[in-house]
């Protein structure tokens, strides 16, 4: 049974939009592995296969995808399956699990080969080399569409329009940046509904990172000029943004507009810190990535650079899976491949050895970008420095993960892993709140880092603004209190312990938006945020929900480390905030109408109580009365019967 389509992997729908043709075979009664077997479910392919560039899937007795392959010609390609003797053991072993196959014909050996990425990505096939990465990389959008465009980051498809810049290595990475863009350029970063809204500057114009347009302080031109020189400066052109500044800075300076002056001095020092950041000297090479290779001990890391107009954007190391006896230079090029299935290719792309096929990659890379892409190793100048440089983080960060065998690291760096952070948290501060029917409601701040809780820094935050049983209230009462103090202690981020590198919120969905929207209005955008929900069986089973701010949700194994781990933090945040809430109502509950008249201390409250047996008889007696307890002077008896007579 076969199906004939032809078609493209660049059109936008995917895969299935291929025009394809397929050939299934199912081997009867094959249930254990067995080689023999295999080779015949293959023999039987080979006999409909004709020399055409294509993509072929194997498949197990349950229809599972074992592996992932292209070719120039399927029959040529496909036929050496049939004699394992010359094969690795790796694909001798996936020959034997082989019980059908499917093949996918393209209209060339490049639309094969992104086909090929696709699928792998897709399916997640045991025999392929797997880049262990399923999250999207973050972009810098300078959204259209407004009279006051916004500076916002941005992962997924680009359904919005504007000017993407990117791709940044990671959320810190972004983040990072985007806070140095706003001081330079005082670009708005709020959603369009808070900015419709606002009645009086916020606070991120207080502290010189917006230059609130939506309350008039800045008109529609200069607001325009502003975002020229951003998109200037993120499209290469800094070195002409900063010599502006510097012009206009001197300008007010000799105006004797000081104020002026010195806030274009503060933006200069905001692109200063930009390029200070550099982790590595980009200079001079434009769009390109780096890749670099390091291999010890059975594991193998990838190391990538990413710079755009001159600048570093980031780097991050990608360990790939399934790696086995797959020489180093095919590995490579399949993390190349994988990578660029989501993310846009530069100019250029350097790596250090040769890959195999290298004009084939490049051929379906200059596709996938709508302009030429090359590919090379390079030999001298600024590029190779930057190679070595790529090489030794490689290396380094291979020797970081092989040395990891403390259950503590491994689990951190699952923890980042899980919950896409840039780096594993040193601080992590987990929110719960406690009530009955809203009445001495108390919430809470757990921290913990990678050696275990940080007790002295716990707190607590008694509710004053949250009506009853409004979790949600609670919630963004305890946020804005936490984040509008530390925006005013420490607006650059410069002090440790004061900002957290993960919030952990108790909840769900409800909670996780009341969190987001808060801190949203307060102008961060940059704090990673989780909610732990329990699942459907109310966390018994251990299927617990964690829910992203932008929706999406995920969950872990039942048996799972890391989940254990996440539960016991979740857990001593239910500990403390009750424990908090208890001792609380308990006070109410001892607490005294006495205690509330001034000049009462305990002495003096146990004595009127000894003499008039309840707070109720001390109300209702006479000054007289009064005078005639123990220790009771006749100030004191006239300051207790003027406290419940006032105005009677």
């Amino acid at each position: 049974m076969s199906r004939s389509e032809a078609g493209s992997p660049n059109d936008p729908r995917g895969a299935e939009r291929f025009n394809e043709e397929r050939a299934s075979y199912t081997l009867k009664g094959a249930s254990q592995p067995d080689l023999q077997a295999g080779v015949k479910a293959i023999r039987e392919v080979v006999k409909t296969l004709k020399p055409k560039p294509g993509v072929y899937r194997m498949l197990d007795a349950r229809g599972d995808v074992l592996y992932v392959g292209k070719a120039r010609s399927l029959k040529a390609r496909v036929t050496n399956y049939t004699q394992p003797k010359g094969l690795t053991n790796r694909l001798v072993r996936m020959i034997s699990q082989t019980r059908a196959m499917e093949i996918v014909t393209t209209n060339s050996e490049a639309d094969a080969l992104l086909l090929e990425a696709q699928f792998i990505k897709r399916f997640r096939p045991p025999y392929n080399v797997l880049l262990r990465d399923d999250k999207s990389f973050p972009f810098i959008l300078l959204r259209e569409g407004h009279d006051f465009p916004r500076i916002m980051k941005h992962r997924g498809a680009r359904k919005h329009k504007g000017q993407y810049y990117g791709p940044f290595a990671s959320a810190g990475s972004v983040n990072t940046t985007i806070n140095a863009l706003q001081k330079l350029f005082l670009l708005r970063s709020c959603t369009d509904s808070f900015f419709e809204r606002r009645d009086r500057p916020c606070l991120l114009y207080q502290i010189k990172r917006c230059s609130a347009p939506c309350v008039g302080r800045i008109d529609e031109a200069g607001y325009g000029e502003l975002l020229k020189q951003a998109k200037d400066f993120l499209g290469g052109k800094s070195g002409a943004v900063q010599q502006q500044i510097e012009v206009q800075m001197q300008e007010a300076a000799e105006a004797l507009d000081f104020e002026t002056a010195a806030l274009l001095r503060d933006r200069l020092r905001a692109a200063t810190f930009i390029q200070g950041s550099q982790a590595v000297n980009a200079d001079g090479v434009g769009d390109a990535d780096v890749f670099a290779l390091a291999s010890k001990g059975g594991q193998i890391a990838v190391q990538g650079f990413f710079v755009r107009g001159g600048q570093n954007w980031g780097h991050r190391a990608f360990f790939p899976r399934n790696t086995g006896d797959v020489d180093e230079a095919k590995v490579l090029a399949d993390v190349l491949l994988q990578f660029y299935e989501e993310v846009p290719p530069p100019r250029h792309i350097l790596v250090d050895r040769e890959l195999p096929e290298r004009a084939l990659l490049e051929e379906a890379f200059s596709g996938l970008a709508e302009r030429k892409v090359a590919i090379s190793v390079p030999q001298r100048g600024e590029r190779r420095k930057l190679m070595q440089q790529a090489s030794r983080n490689a290396e380094e960060a291979l020797d970081r993960r092989l040395a990891e065998t403390g259950t503590q690291a491994k689990i951190m760096r699952e923890l980042a892993e899980f919950l896409e952070l840039p780096d594993v948290p040193q601080r992590i501060e987990i929110y719960d709140n406690s009530h009955i029917q809203g009445a001495k409601a108390v919430g809470a701040m757990v921290v913990a880092g990678p050696e275990g809780y940080l007790k002295n820094q716990y707190r607590k935050f008694n509710i004053n603004s949250a009506q009853s049983n409004d979790d949600y209230g609670m919630m963004r009462e305890v946020m804005e209190r936490r984040f509008a103090r530390a925006m005013k202690d420490d607006p650059d981020r410069e002090q440790a312990g004061v900002w957290p590198d993960l919030v952990l919120i108790d909840g769900g969905k409800g909670q996780m938006s009341a969190v987001r929207d808060t801190l949203e209005e307060l102008g961060i955008e940059d704090v990673p945020l989780i909610a732990i929900a329990k699942g459907p069986h109310h966390g018994r089973e251990g299927r617990e929900v964690f829910h992203f701010p932008d929706g999406r949700e995920k969950m872990l194994p039942t048996n799972s480390p890391l989940l254990f781990y996440l539960q016991r933090l979740r857990d001593e945040s239910h500990r403390y905030v009750i424990g908090a809430h208890r001792a609380k109502r308990s006070r109410a509950i001892s607490a005294s109408p006495l205690d509330e008249i001034p000049g009462i201390g305990p002495a003096r409250k146990r004595a009127l109580l000894l003499h008039f047996g309840t707070a109720s008889k001390v109300r209702a007696a006479a000054l007289d009365d009064l005078k005639r307890v123990p220790g009771v002077s006749e100030s004191v008896a006239q300051t207790i019967y003027d406290f419940y007579h006032a105005g009677g």
